[in-house]
Parts: structure tokens; sequence; C-alpha cells
């Protein structure tokens, strides 16, 4: 009787756990670089349950086609539609993912419990926490119907072990020029519990104007998010590619930016974080592993709204007032899950990049430790950074090459006319490449920090911003710039809310993308400032292929080393300031015969420009 009865129960045991398996909701466009949203019905929780969500269950699907397999980490999501309902408690648990091939997906789900598992560095002695573990499924990936600036026509932006990313769907090389600030472009009053510390919160009011109707399906709430998107749309508008954002500032110079959930009544937070010497915000007024489900999902609004307008999302995660906080500095479980839930929530987006930290001065080890547990958990391997001090660019000395898994340097630079820029980049671009490891590097924040890029009223014409920093970088092998706009002009770094405010910058900053994506292979080339007889140009150049020469006055008096090929090669001129088409100066054609002149340039031989010299 005693073998019936335990078949029996074991009987009902399965049937128990089949019915607690629910069916998976799939939900996006099932096409190859589209983000896929799988849901889950797992335990009923809250933000703020005592069993924590974020911490005490660990979510990860397996994706697999043909060779191909990525580990994902899930989240706790409350209702699945926290972004419009606001809501805390729920039991829908997500994974998203972009799928890179088409054809047959299959999916495991691997769902487990217990104190601090998230962050656990094993878990495969782990408890199974029911539900969803142990399911699986298949889904079938088309092609994407995207096209032009979409980041989903062109598929994931990848380091290759070049200095420029590349697309992996459409097989281009990138180049950035957008902008850096402002760092708090996240502290917009149409977020859940978004704050006004010390007077930086943003309504983008602006940018009102810049709404596209067609990004409707972006909003949350009915109307939220209209001027961030307007914003974001504008700067697409312009041509621009990049956007830059901190995603946890408290204690730091806004204050207003955090995924976590606060303690203490919003007014109360902003009180006493409206005092500056106040900085201890952190320890005594955030859940500091619990998270703001609903607002995250709004970030993530935002983002997805930027992949259709092709730009490049800078995150930075930490700032120097903010990097020894999470575990007073030592990675340990709170910084882990702040970037698992980073990760798990954004991850999947297809061009962009993981800052470790602005100005950061943490000690090397800990960088290190931070950078293998972000390179670990992140299954795309995004490109990995970190950035620096101006006058502490040595840190990278021990982090070039194998001794990191970083992958470049998002650079400071400090010269209040930018001269500083073009020897910087080259600086660390040789130093990374002799280690047979090349960095991807580019200038996030150029110029003095007071003064940085003024707007259009103070600097009309930003000639040594254009010049010296942004063709600086581009001639060295950088790949982009972001703009700081310093600290103490209108729409500053923490004040922006009108990017019109440089709007004629702008213009040049298109200038410059046309000239190398429609005119040289710059993926190819290298900086040559060697093949010129002056010291006031930059050349870039694939030897006895093609060469560009950037300079800053009297073109007129450009010699360029063309080597004794004797091979013919075209001279054409283009005007940085202006655009437009390239032109015939007084030399159309020259012979490769050793230093050749390359003649004066169409007109405004006192003002910059370049010269494209290119074999017949």
């Amino acid at each position: 009787m005693l073998k019936y009865t335990s078949f029996f129960l074991l009987f009902f045991l399965f049937l128990g756990s089949c019915q607690q398996q629910k069916e998976v909701k799939v939900e996006g466009d099932l096409k190859k670089w589209h983000r896929i949203t799988l849901n889950f019905e797992g335990p009923q929780a809250s933000e703020m349950d005592e069993n924590n969500p974020f911490l005490n269950y660990r979510l990860d699907v397996t994706f697999k086609n043909n060779k191909k397999e990525y580990i994902i980490p899930g989240f706790y999501a409350t209702d699945g539609n926290a972004a419009e309902t606001s809501s805390s408690s729920g039991n829908i648990w997500q994974v998203r993912f972009t799928p890179d091939e088409v054809g047959e997906w299959s999916y495991s789900v691997s769902f487990k419990k217990g104190d601090n598992i998230a962050v656990a560095d094993n878990v495969s002695n782990a408890s199974s926490a029911s539900f969803m573990d142990g399911q699986a499924g298949v889904f079938i990936i088309s092609e994407s119907d995207k096209t032009g600036i979409d980041n989903r026509a062109k598929g994931r932006l990848q380091y290759v072990g070049e200095s420029y990313l590349k697309f992996s769907e459409s097989q281009k090389y990138f180049i950035k020029l957008g902008v850096d600030a402002p760092e708090n472009l996240l502290a917009y009053i149409d977020f859940d519990v978004s704050t006004n510390a010390l007077g930086f919160q943003k309504a983008w009011e602006p940018h009102a104007k810049d709404f596209d109707e067609s990004a409707t399906s972006y909003l949350w709430q009915n109307t939220k998010g209209k001027n961030l998107l307007g914003a974001i749309n504008y700067l697409a508008s312009e041509e621009l590619n990049v956007f830059s954002f901190l995603t946890f500032n408290v204690d730091g110079d806004d204050r207003n930016i955090f995924p976590h959930l606060l303690k203490v009544p919003i007014e109360e937070y902003e009180a006493y974080s409206s005092i500056k010497k106040n900085k201890e915000a952190w320890e005594t007024m955030f859940h500091k592993t619990r998270f703001d489900v609903s607002k995250l999902d709004q970030w993530e609004r935002v983002f997805d709204y930027a992949e259709t307008k092709g730009m490049f999302l800078h995150f930075k995660t930490h700032e120097t007032e903010t990097d020894h906080l999470m575990d007073k500095g030592v990675l340990g479980t709170e910084g882990k899950l702040y970037y698992r839930e980073l990760i798990a929530r954004f991850g999947h987006h297809l061009s962009m990049n993981w800052n470790l930290g602005e100005e950061n001065n943490q000690p090397i080890d800990e960088v290190k430790k931070v950078a293998n547990y972000v390179s670990k958990l992140d299954a795309y391997n995004s490109h990995l950074v970190i950035h620096t001090y101006p006058n502490k660019d040595d840190r990278y000395e021990e982090l070039i090459g194998n001794q990191s898994v970083l992958t470049g340097a998002s650079l400071q630079l400090s010269h209040p006319e930018f001269n500083d820029v073009h020897p910087r980049v080259l600086k660390w671009l040789e130093k990374s490449n002799a280690t047979g490891r090349k960095w991807a590097i580019a200038v996030d924040e150029p110029g003095k920090a007071k003064i940085a890029l003024l707007p259009d009223d103070e600097d009309p014409e930003h000639n040594y911003a254009r010049s010296r920093a942004m063709w600086g970088t581009l001639m060295a092998g950088g790949y982009g710039v972001e703009w700081y706009f310093g600290y103490a002009s209108p729409n500053s770094d923490l004040t922006c809310q009108d990017f019109r405010s440089r709007d004629l910058f702008w213009d040049q900053n298109k200038h410059a993308l046309r000239f190398f994506n429609n005119h040289i292979p710059f993926w190819e080339m290298e900086p040559r400032d060697d093949l010129t007889s002056d010291d006031v140009s930059y050349c870039l150049a694939k030897h006895e292929e093609v060469y560009a020469v950037y300079t800053e006055s009297g073109a007129g008096n450009i010699k360029l080393n063309l080597g004794n090929s004797n091979t013919t090669f075209q001279v054409k001129w283009y005007n940085p300031r202006l655009g437009g088409d390239l032109q015939d100066g007084s030399i159309t054609k020259v012979k490769a015969n050793g230093i050749i002149a390359l003649g004066m340039p169409p007109s405004m031989n006192e003002k910059d420009w370049v010269v494209l010299v290119k074999k017949q």
C-alpha cells in the first residue's frame, strides 16, 4: 500500500509542477536584430518583498542557434507593464534578447532561489525556484525589415580587435560624433520618482517641437517621454549618432539619477541632497539591493527609441563621486547586483558601450575586477571602456593589452583650445597597438572643464573645437568624439535642456562624418603625420593608396611624401566648415615622386581644409 501512496504523491507533485509552468509570452517582432522579450509567470513578489526578488532569485535563459549560444540574465518585472502602470508588485519575470541569426532558436530556462543567488559565482548546486525553471521552447527568426539609420538594419556594433568598432550586419565601421552632455540626461521629470536635488531636474521643454508622431508608441502613460524623445530626434536630424548619460549619481554632481528605491519620501531626499556638503545619502536613504522597476522600464522606452534613430548609447555607470559608494569601493553584492540589473535590462541594445566610471580613480585591481565581472555577464561583449582624469591617463598603462578585458578608453582632455587632443589619442593608440591588442579610443570630454564646447552665441564658429578636437581626434585614428558642455555657460553639462544651443556646430560634425563615411576607407588607414613636411597638419593614410591631410590654416603650403612609385594620384579638396562636394584646387593630379606640393585650395587659403589624395 505504501508504494502506491508514494506513486500517487509523486504523480500529484509532478502534476502541480506542470501546472506551475505557464506558457511563455513572447513580445516583439521575431526578426533578426530586433528585441524580443520572454515573459514568464513566476512567484508573486514586490519590490519590497521580504524575500528580495532582485537578490534571492536568479533567472538565466540560454538561447541557441546552431553553434551559437548566449546565456542572458533575466530580471523581475513586477506586472510586466510597469512603464505604464508604475506597478511595484506582480509575478512577471522577463528576459530581453536580440537574435543575430535567422532560423530556429531554442531557449532553456534556469530559475534558481537562495540568499544572494543573483550575484553568486556558481549556481550549479542552487535550489530550483520551480515555476519556469527547466522550461524550454523554440521560436523562428526571420530577416529584419529595417533600413537607413535604424540600428536594426546594421546589426550589433562590435569591438573586433581593431581601432574602430564594426556593425556585424552591414559590415561597416563606425565613427561616432555626438553629445557627452548633459551627464544628467536621465534626470527627467517624466520618469517615476524623479527628484530635483540641486535644481537640476529636466523637462526638456525646448525639444517638445521636435517630437515625431511616429514615436508615439514609445511614450508611457499617454504623453510622458515626449520631450526627451524629441531631443533624441533632434540629434538624429542633425546626423549626430551618440549621446551619453549617467545611470547612478547619488552623492555626485547632480544626485537625481538612480535605479534604486528610496527609503525616504522624495521631499526628504531632495532637502538633504540639495546641500552639497551632504554626501551620505547612499548610506542612509536607499535600498541598496532593490530597484525601481517602472523607472527602469521607462528608461528602456527611451533607449529603444534611440535605437531606431541610429544612436550609440554610452552608459556611464559611475562617476568619481560614486565609484566608491557601493560596497565601500570594493566589488561586492551591491555593485554586482547593480551591474547585473543594467546588463539584464539594457545589454541587448545593439550600439552601445559600458563605461565603468567617469573620472575613475579606483585602485586598478578593483577596476579589473569590475571589468571581468561585466565582461563575463554581458553575453554580447559590448565595447568596454573606462574614463579617467586628463592628468591621470597613466592609469591606462596597467590596463592595455592583456592586462585587462577592457577594449578601449574614454579620454578626457583639459586644454582650453583643445591642443592636447591629437597627441593624446596618438599616444594611447600607439601604446595599445604595441601590445598586439588594439584599443578603440574615443575622446569623450575634450576641453577645459569650465569652457569646453561653448554655446553658439559665445563661439559661433567653433574653430578650435572643429579643427583641434574633432578633426584632431579623427585624424589620429580615434573612433569619435562626444562633446562636453563645460560648467560655466548656459546649457551646461548639468543644466542643458536645449541641444540647439550648439546648433551651428552640429553641422560641422555632420560634414566630418560625411567625409569619413563617403570618401575614405578610414578603417584601413593609419595616422601618418610624418608624411607631411610641416608641423600644422594631420595626415591619415593608406600608404601609396589614399591620403587625407587636414590643416588648420595655410593649406597652400602642404607638402606630402607620396613615395617613389611614380603612380598618378588625384587631388581633391573638402571644406570642413561647409561640407559639400569634393572640389578642385590649383593642382588636380600629382605623381608619386617623393615630397610633392599639393597646390592651393579652391579658396580661402587662410582657413582650414582637407585635401584628399587618391590613387587613380
